[in-house]
C-alpha cells in the first residue's frame, strides 16, 4: 500500500498470542537459547569444518547461509560461504544506517522542535523528525510558553515540511505497517507514533472491556467489540482489526477471567493531528488556551521562543542498535538527508539513502555489496552481502567514534535483543552484534573479541529458511561460540 498524504487511512490486523501471563508479540520474540558449550579450542585451520558441521545439518538443507568471519585489523580470512551474495537482511541493516548517520551528523547531533511566533497569538510549531519525542518535552515546551506569559493562542500551525514524502514506506508488508514495527515516519513523531489501549477479562461470557491510555484518543475510534471473556480452561487469542476507513477498530477473539490487562499497540493514523491533540492537552495542563489549529507544509518562521531537542545522537544510536528500533532508524535516515534536500518534490528517505551511500563508500563498503529501500530493515526488498556488513564494521572500527558505534549494539547475554542470547556460554559478555528476525530471516553480525585469538569481526545471515526462528538462532549461536574457541595453532 502506497501512502501519499497524511491522511490517508492504514488498515490494522494485529494478532497476539496470550498466556496467563499476558501477551507476546510475535514479530518482537527473541526467546533465549543456549547452544552446547564445550571447553575445547580449535585451530583456525579446523574452523570450516566445524561450522560446516553445523550448518549442513539436514533441517537447514532447503535455506540459505551467508558467512563472513575475518580478523577486525587484518589477517586471512577465518571463513566464508557466498559472503558476496545478497541476502534479505531484516534489522542487521541498522549497522549501516547507524554507521552514516554517526559519521555524517557527528555523536552530538540533536534533533529540535521548535516554536516560533510570528505574530500577536499566532504560533507554528516546526517537527524536525525527532524519534525521542514524548508529552513530557510537550509539557517541557507549553512550560516554557507559559515562562514568557502566554496564556492564550488564537492560532497554532504544525509546520510539516521538514521531512518530504511517504510516511510509510510503500515496500513495507501489510502486516508491518499494520504493527508497531511499521508507524508513520514523519516531521511530527510523538510517544513513537503510538496510541495504546489495555484490554480487561470480565465476568465469563462478556465482552472484554477497553481501557484507554489517552481518553483523547478513545474520541477518535468507534469501537466495535466482538470479544468475550471465556473460562480458565480456554485458550486465549485476540485479533484486533483496524478497518479502511481508519475510525474503525474491531475486537474480536477471547481471554479467559484469570488474565492480566493486555497492552495493545498500534500505530497513529495522522502523525501531524496526533501531535496537535496531544499537545492542546499539555498547554491546557499549564492554563493555556489554543483556539484554531492547522497542518502547514513550510513557511517563514520569525522568533524561537521555545524549543526541546533530542538526546545527542550517541543515545539515539543506542535506542536503535541496542533495542532494534526501527522508529529510531528510519528517523535517522531522514535526518540524514535534510542538508541534502534541495526540493520539496524530493522524499526524504530516498535522499537520506544517497547519504547512506555516499558515507558507506568513504567507509571502504563496495556499493554493488548492497541495495537499501529503507533505513530500518524492516523491507524484503533491502539486499545486502555479509561482506558489506564485515566491510562496515571494519571501517567503522578506524573511526575515531569507533567506540560510540560498538558501544550501541546489544552485548551477549547481557544487554538489548541479545540479553537473553549466549547465557552461560564461552561467548556471553565478548560479542556485541546486531540482531536481526523477519519471517525465513535470522542474522547477526558484528564484533567478538576472542579470548585466545585476535578480535574478530562476522555476519552470519540465513534467509528462506523453513525452520523457526529458534532454531536458527540456536544454530548461529553455535558458530559464533565456535570463535571463542579459536587459538592458534
Amino acid at each position: 500500500m502506497r501512502l501519499k498524504t497524511l491522511n490517508q487511512p492504514l488498515g490494522v490486523l494485529l494478532i497476539f498470542l496470550t498466556s496467563h501471563t499476558g501477551f507476546s508479540s510475535i514479530a518482537k520474540a527473541q526467546t533465549p537459547v543456549a547452544p552446547t558449550t564445550t571447553t575445547k579450542s580449535i585451530c583456525s585451520s579446523q574452523l570450516g569444518t566445524a561450522i560446516d558441521a553445523v550448518i549442513n545439518r539436514p533441517l537447514f538443507s532447503r535455506g540459505r547461509w551467508g558467512i563472513l568471519i575475518q580478523p577486525l585489523s587484518t589477517g586471512p580470512t577465518l571463513y566464508s560461504r557466498d559472503a558476496q551474495k545478497y541476502f534479505t537482511p531484516a534489522s542487521n541493516l541498522k549497522l549501516l544506517t547507524t554507521a552514516a548517520a554517526l559519521q555524517e551528523l557527528g555523536a552530538n547531533f540533536r534533533i529540535r522542535t521548535s516554536i516560533y511566533q510570528n505574530g500577536n497569538g499566532v504560533l507554528r510549531v516546526v517537527g524536525r523528525g525527532d524519534p525521542s519525542l514524548s508529552d513530557t518535552e510537550l509539557q517541557k515546551l507549553a512550560q516554557q510558553l507559559k515562562q514568557k506569559g502566554i496564556t492564550q493562542i488564537q492560532q497554532l500551525s504544525a509546520d510539516d515540511s521538514y521531512i518530504q514524502g511517504d510516511i510509510v514506506n510503500p515496500t513495507w508488508q501489510w502486516e508491518d505497517v499494520q504493527s508497531s514495527d511499521g508507524v508513520p515516519v514523519s516531521s511530527f513523531i510523538l510517544n513513537q507514533n503510538i496510541f495504546s489501549f489495555k484490554l480487561v477479562p470480565q465476568a465469563v461470557g462478556k465482552s472484554l472491556q477497553v481501557l484507554w491510555i489517552d481518553p483523547g484518543e478513545a474520541k477518535q475510534w468507534r469501537i466495535i467489540n466482538q470479544s468475550i471473556t471465556v473460562p480458565q480452561n480456554q485458550p486465549s487469542y485476540v485479533n484486533v482489526t483496524r478497518e479502511l476507513s481508519g475510525t474503525v477498530l474491531r475486537i474480536q477473539g477471547q481471554l479467559t477471567t484469570n488474565s492480566e490487562k493486555s497492552l495493545i499497540d498500534l500505530p497513529v493514523v495522522d502523525p501531524n493531528y496526533y501531535f496537535l491533540r496531544r499537545f492542546r492537552t499539555a498547554l491546557a495542563t499549564e492554563k493555556i488556551t489554543l483556539g484554531q489549529t492547522l497542518v502547514v507544509n513550510g513557511g517563514v518562521n520569525q522568533q524561537e521562543i521555545a524549543f526541546v531537542e533530542s538526546p545527542p545522537l550517541a543515545e539515539l544510536l543506542a535506542e536503535t542498535n541496542l533495542n532494534s528500533n526501527n522508529l529510531y532508524a528510519e528517523a535517522l535516515l531522514r535526518a540524514l538527508a535534510v542538508k541534502k534536500l534541495r526540493v520539496k518534490t524530493q522524499s526524504s528517505a530516498d535522499v537520506g539513502l544517497e547519504v547512506v551511500k555516499a558515507s558507506l563508500t568513504k567507509l571502504g563498503v563496495d556499493p554493488a555489496n548492497y541495495i537499501l529501500v529503507d533505513g530500518s530493515g524492516l523491507s524484503r526488498r533491502d539486499l545486502v552481502t555479509p561482506e558489506a556488513f564485515v566491510q562496515t564494521l571494519r571501517g567503522m572500527a578506524k573511526t575515531p567514534t569507533a567506540y560510540i558505534y560498538r558501544a550501541s549494539l546489544p552485548v551477549a547475554g547481557k544487554s538489548g535483543t541479545l540479553k537473553g542470547r549466549f547465557q552461560g556460554t564461552s561467548a556471553e559478555g565478548i560479542v556485541q552484534a546486531k540482531t536481526g528476525t523477519l519471517t525465513g530471516v535470522v542474522s547477526l553480525s558484528g564484533y567478538m573479541n576472542a579470548p585466545k585469538y585476535e578480535p574478530l569481526v562476522f555476519s552470519i545471515i540465513v534467509n528462506q529458511s523453513n525452520q523457526s526462528a529458534t532454531v536458527i538462532r540456536q544454530a548461529i549461536d553455535e558458530v559464533v561460540v565456535l570463535l571463542t574457541q579459536l587459538q592458534h595453532c
